[in-house]
């Protein structure tokens, strides 16, 4: 069993004198270069994270295998730490932790924030986007940083995103000697970089002419970047009320246009996942940038054409718990490989709006069952001097829970 433990930046001092047996107990003693700095000349061998770090950790602890290894990790080490990819990698009964007090927790000690009544984002190795999903107004963040420019790239996105107004307090060094907290105003940041290790905290002030965009489903169509290849936003929501995102599952969208569906699946909860497939390369990297705008970054995009770029995914996403047809409903092989791919209890949404492809949809309906429906949405306009109903094209959706492989 690999032990994990966790060390804050007061270091060796501040560990429990178990904590430091357990240490000076172990054959090897594995960490990055600043937390193996930490521990004074035990006896003990000391060995840096391998490189690359994910893809040379089973090679590493299989030539530990059989020795007395203990980790060294920030805080604690569940908290966006190395300790959860360890338990991914060998499982929750080859692990053990001993945590310290976390960042976050010595965060909101700092501040007098309550933990129920602010969200934690980690952009450690991520794109710093990722806030952009969670900002709202009256909000309170703590961002886990990346390194000393992470202050200032939050700052960037913050007034991108009209929360210019926004109170930034960085936390450096928490726990430590040398802690230090700087103060100020998102829109007007320019305190140079300072600690690598330090935790932001955001109080979020939308900008008076600016919109907040909810996580809920059904932006409005201005939200996305588009060449007319959008599901609209009614329809949108109708879809997504169907697909039933869920924490942590998978959706596939097909014929992604300008990857509407994808971005609100992922914005509902910082777990969910999505692949974009788009054939069209220019849509391909309009849906990137739609993503990244929208704060879901991570949100995978595949430039082919279903059904076989459907194939050519990586096994760990061949199992979608929910996929969305919104092009290339009529092209031959598309749904039935669509209706193979899904998990079992999974859920699957496709529109039509040409006679071809509801004739698709019609067929798929006879075989497989599920619901199919027509949409019919008309929106208020100016008519002459009056005001008339202008009707948009009338849309047969059929959704599908797939029941048995």
């Amino acid at each position: 069993m690999i032990t994990v433990v966790g060390i804050g930046a007061d270091g060796w001092d501040g560990l429990p004198e178990r904590v430091r047996s357990v240490v000076a107990a172990a054959d090897v003693v594995v960490g990055g270069a600043r937390h193996l700095g930490m521990i004074p000349s035990v006896d003990v061998r000391k060995v840096s994270w391998p490189k690359p770090f994910r893809d040379g950790l089973s090679e590493l602890f299989e030539r530990l295998r059989g020795r007395r290894v203990v980790v060294l990790a920030s805080g604690d080490p569940l908290v966006s730490g190395v300790g959860t990819t360890l338990v991914d990698l060998l499982g929750s009964d080859g692990v053990r932790v001993l945590p310290a007090v976390s960042s976050v927790a010595l965060a909101r000690a700092r501040l007098g924030w309550a933990a129920e009544r602010c969200e934690t984002v980690s952009v450690v190795g991520r794109n710093v986007h990722r806030v952009s999903r969670a900002l709202a107004p009256g909000r309170r963040l703590l961002v886990l940083s990346s390194d000393a420019g992470t202050p200032t790239a939050l700052a960037v996105v913050l007034a991108e995103r009209g929360y210019g107004r926004s109170r930034m307090i960085v936390l450096e060094n928490l726990g430590g000697k040398e802690e230090r907290r700087v103060d100020g105003i998102a829109g007007r940041w320019a305190e140079p970089p300072g600690a690598a290790l330090n935790v932001v905290a955001i109080d979020c002030r939308l900008d008076p002419s600016a919109r907040s965009l909810a996580a809920s489903p059904g932006l409005p169509d201005d939200a996305f970047d588009h060449d007319g290849q959008l599901t609209k936003r009614d329809l949108r929501a109708s879809a997504l009320g169907r697909l039933a995102p869920m924490p942590g599952q998978l959706l596939w969208d097909v014929g992604a246009g300008s990857g509407s569906v994808a971005i609100e699946w992922m914005r509902v909860h910082p777990a969910n996942r999505a692949v974009a497939i788009e054939a069209d390369p220019a849509r391909a990297a309009r849906i990137g940038r739609n993503a990244e705008r929208l704060g879901v970054p991570d949100l995978r995009v595949v430039t082919g054409t279903a059904p076989d770029a459907l194939g050519g995914l990586e096994p760990d996403v061949t199992k979608p718990d929910a996929i969305f047809v919104g092009g290339g409903v009529s092209r031959e092989g598309v749904l039935p490989a669509c209706v193979a791919a899904l998990a079992t209890g999974g859920r699957l949404v496709a529109h039509a709006v040409t006679l071809e492809a509801e004739m698709a949809l019609a067929r798929a309906y006879e075989s497989h069952g599920g619901e199919l429906t027509r949409h019919s949405v008309e929106r208020a306009s100016p008519l002459g001097g009056f005001t008339g109903w202008q009707p948009a094209r009338t849309l047969t959706q059929w959704n599908l829970i797939k029941e048995s492989t």
